[in-house]
């Protein structure tokens, strides 16, 4: 079950009442999952441009839809290689800044993962 996002503040969100005070990657049975920036870190020296690793990180079989959270500044983007293999897997991304984002999650209806940046 698709949790619900009730709220971001710069460098927290709130989903389903539980806040996390860092990224958070959400699974498609709503599992909530610490992201792991590191695999984009060690591509691009910052977690701002999602990789290759990371988006495999991410991806599962199923999702027909990917909505980012780009972050309170809109700051994260896809890197070409990622935007590639989200095309390859038939998965419809979005980017949107983390505040719209949640807003946006909360209305999705198809099977869909999400991943949220909360700071810039």
């Amino acid at each position: 079950m698709k949790p619900e996002i009730n709220k971001t503040f710069f460098g927290s969100i709130t989903a389903d009442s539980v806040t996390y005070e860092h990224d958070i990657f959400i699974c498609l049975d709503g599992t909530i999952k610490k992201r792991k920036k590191k695999l984009s870190k060690k591509v691009y020296g910052t977690s701002h441009t999602l990789s290759h690793d990371e988006a495999k990180y991410i991806y599962e079989e199923g999702a027909q839809y990917l909505l980012i959270g780009t972050g309170h500044e809109g700051k994260v983007q896809l890197s070409p290689e990622a935007k590639a293999y989200f095309e390859k897997k038939h998965c419809q991304v979005e980017l949107l800044p983390t505040p719209q984002a949640i807003q946006r999650w909360n209305t999705i209806e198809t099977p869909a993962i999400g991943l949220f940046h909360i700071t810039c």
